[in-house]
């Protein structure tokens, strides 16, 4: 039973202890958080009586960032190494009584329950890289008397939630760059790039929308691309490693001499990858989406967006609202002048000029002789309400006084 459920172990040369296994409550349970409580059993088949001492469960969770000497280095440089814990528990499942020494275990199937609550400060998520990893696991360890400590061990799977529709992650990013190709006085003409992404938090799986305008003002065909970078960081006795992953990338087409492309909206997925590592002091994963042109001859022209992938994904509600009007905050700064609380309309054109003014304006057309008068009509008549002349200069003394006085006076709002 405990080897199905995951390490189960056999143990002992003289068949005292069959088997040492260690399942948890919930196996279909990808991975926990900090706060949540973690459950489960310890199972023991004995073929005979076994004595034993105590049997303890370890949950124990750390950070560890190490290297060794550099091969260009001399020999006796020292290795690199930092650590930092984030969890230690240790629980007591079974024990002999006090002044007893030992407990005597019939032969059979034993089960020890467990349970333990992680820590409620943020804990960092698992990971496992080249100079260093972030392991957690769960030990159970068997203390028999005249016979070595046995025990079976389980990983932990733990994250750190990042909810990308926080408002620091919902900002847009945008970046521009320009670049001369050619040397000295034999320059072909600048080569342009502007990107943008919509936010900055993405989570596993989505497609990531490009916006790019991209203008060869060069002689030279070049290529536009962008691709996902994982950059790892580790810290280790004042001494830092960094390695750099592409772990997606697409491709545009070829852009030739004087010629623009614009991308609207350009997707790229983000494959299954370790969320960003933010909160840790000895390893840190950052990614980044690089958009680029590949110009022959020349270095390439490159803009890093800054990317973080979370694991609450994107709700879609006033957030978005949110991105679009960040977008458009110059244009529309108008808005937030004081406005009425009900402003009325201006007043119709056709209300201000009159019938008079109206027909002296309109431009005479001519029947055609062969027209009946009421299916026939004048060319463009379709559009003349609209050849209105300008309205006339403002007077306080009304050209056209009216003995009806108005029930509803027309306001406005200068």
């Amino acid at each position: 039973m405990g080897g199905e459920a995951g390490s189960a172990a056999a143990v002992g040369s003289e068949g005292r202890v069959k088997s040492l296994g260690l399942v948890f409550e919930d196996e279909r349970k990808g991975c926990y958080s900090s706060g949540e409580t973690v459950a489960g059993h310890v199972l023991l088949e004995a073929a005979e009586p076994v004595a034993l001492r105590t049997l303890r469960l370890e949950a124990q969770g750390r950070a560890t960032a190490a290297w060794g000497p550099s091969t260009r280095a001399s020999a006796t440089t020292p290795a690199a190494a930092s650590e930092v814990e984030y969890l230690n528990v240790r629980l007591s499942l079974q024990e002999a009584p006090a002044g007893e020494g030992i407990i005597l275990l019939q032969p059979g199937k034993h089960e020890f329950p467990f349970r333990f609550q992680l820590p409620s400060e943020p804990l960092v998520s698992s990971f496992t890289g080249k100079y260093g990893s972030i392991q957690y696991c769960v030990r159970a360890v068997l203390e028999r008397p005249k016979v070595p400590d046995q025990s079976v061990k389980r990983e932990l799977q733990v994250v750190s939630h990042i909810d990308v529709n926080t408002p620091a992650l919902l900002t847009p990013v945008l970046k521009t760059q320009e670049k001369m190709v050619g040397c000295w006085f034999f320059t072909s003409g600048p080569v342009s790039l502007s990107a943008k992404i919509e936010r900055k938090g993405y989570c596993n799986g989505e497609a990531i929308p490009i916006y790019a305008e991209i203008e060869n003002c060069s002689s030279r065909l070049i290529v536009p691309k962008a691709a996902i970078f994982q950059t790892q960081t580790y810290l280790a006795s004042g001494k830092t490693k960094t390695v750099r992953h592409m772990v997606a990338n697409v491709r545009g087409n070829h852009i030739a001499s004087g010629s623009t492309e614009t991308w609207n909206g350009k997707t790229l997925k983000i494959p299954p990858v370790t969320p960003s590592i933010l909160d840790c002091c000895i390893i840190r994963v950052d990614y980044s989406l690089a958009v680029y042109i590949h110009i022959p001859g020349a270095k390439k022209l490159m803009i890093e967006l800054p990317l973080v992938i979370g694991t609450i994904p994107y709700n879609g509600f006033g957030s978005r609202n949110s991105s679009v009007a960040s977008q458009f905050s110059m244009d529309m700064s108008w808005l937030t002048l004081t406005l009425p609380e009900q402003p009325e309309a201006p007043p119709n054109y056709a209300d201000v000029v009159t019938e008079e003014e109206f027909s002296r304006h309109i431009p005479p057309y001519p029947q055609p002789p062969h027209c009946e008068e009421e299916t026939c009509c004048p060319m463009f008549a379709c559009i003349q309400e609209f050849r209105f002349q300008p309205p006339p200069l403002y007077s306080e003394v009304d050209p056209h006084p009216s003995d009806i006085e108005e029930t509803q006076p027309v306001s406005f709002i200068l």
